[in-house]
């Protein structure tokens, strides 16, 4: 299994902060990558397309050099055409080399995407290779359990915990994910940490909770890049992480590195949670991927003459005719490595 990144970024999806965070994802992209935008977690809006289009348009800023293609999907509710389970809105997912969920409401988006489509084709995707990219709001909607911010301390309701998408559970791991956690945007006046709830109603919030849990705590403008193939995470950004586990507290800077093993034994997940039809059309996909880049990556036969040219100059001590066919090689996008064989030739 080839488990894609999965990047938590605590907010500022849009402001040149989340630049380095962004480019470093891009980095481990394959070339001209593709990227879809959900538009779920915002889709109670009536603006939720600009919402999206607004991190869209970053993005081919940011990004330009890596010339990404990227698309917006409007799932924005179930029950609608605009649904997360209209196969024609999310069939992009499958073939997507990076998908972002933004900023909106977290039980909003937790309940439009648990148990739909969407979260089937993204589950399958990330273990095909997928980056998840997610910022904001929709760190919470695929926590454990979600913290219903607005309805607490916009509406009032009493303290509770809504039902998330549960994305680490395949991994092993119980996570919820608090951002915005060291925001300040009340000043003196009022406490807005902790995603605007304060300090004093986190903790009371926390009481509620099964033992066992793991909260991540993440400062705005800083992201946390769980990395599969090395087993840790990478703190990105502004500011820190705050790792919460019943009474135990670790927290790491910006630049820091910390293993999986601090969440718990992990595995690989089994792919029970995800419909055999969405599986196979996820591995049907893959596999078109794979072989259209195959082909892309086997040189031309205009590459294939030059090259032959170049070794019977090679032959001949022409270094003069050879160097000028290396370098019209390169041009061409190519790079020849000569070996004690013959050759080869690689895409630049």
């Amino acid at each position: 299994m080839n488990l894609g990144l999965i990047c938590i970024l605590g907010s500022g999806e849009t402001l040149a902060s989340s630049g380095k965070t962004h480019e470093y994802v891009a980095q481990r992209l394959p070339e001209n990558p593709k990227i879809v935008i959900l538009e779920t977690p915002a889709g109670f809006e009536p603006n939720s397309a600009d919402v999206a289009a607004k991190i869209k348009t970053f993005l081919e800023r940011r990004l330009q050099n890596y010339a990404p293609q990227i698309d917006v999907l409007p799932a924005r509710k179930k029950k609608t055409p605009f649904s997360p389970n209209n196969h024609e809105i999310v069939a992009p997912i499958l073939v997507a080399d990076e998908i972002l969920l933004g900023p909106g409401s977290p039980s909003y988006g937790a309940t439009q995407l648990k148990n739909s489509l969407a979260s089937e084709m993204i589950k399958a995707r990330h273990r095909l290779g997928s980056t998840l990219f997610l910022s904001s709001s929709s760190t919470l909607a695929f926590s454990k359990f979600t913290m219903p911010v607005y309805e607490i301390y916009k509406v009032g309701d009493d303290l509770h915990w809504k039902e998330g998408v549960n994305f680490f559970e395949p991994f092993g791991w119980e996570i919820s994910i608090i951002p915005h956690w060291d925001n300040n945007d009340g000043g003196e006046t009022v406490d807005t940490s902790r995603c605007y709830v304060g300090q004093d109603r986190f903790e009371r919030l926390r009481a509620l909770l099964p033992a066992g849990q793991t909260i991540i705590g993440l400062d705005e403008h800083t992201s946390v890049v769980f990395d599969f193939s090395m087993a840790c995470c990478h703190v990105l950004g502004k500011s820190g992480v705050v790792i919460l586990q019943d009474e135990r507290t670790a927290t790491f800077k910006s630049g820091d590195s910390f293993p999986f093993s601090i969440f718990g034994a992990w595995r690989e997940p089994a792919n029970d949670d995800i419909s055999a039809e969405v599986w196979q059309q996820a591995l049907a996909v893959e596999a078109t991927i794979q072989s259209e880049q195959s082909a892309v990556d086997d040189p031309p036969e205009q590459i294939i003459a030059l090259a032959q040219e170049r070794s019977v100059a090679r032959d001949n001590k022409n270094w003069a005719q050879s160097d000028a066919l290396r370098d019209e090689i390169s041009a061409l996008g190519w790079q020849i490595n000569d070996t004690s064989t013959g050759y080869e030739l690689e895409r630049t």
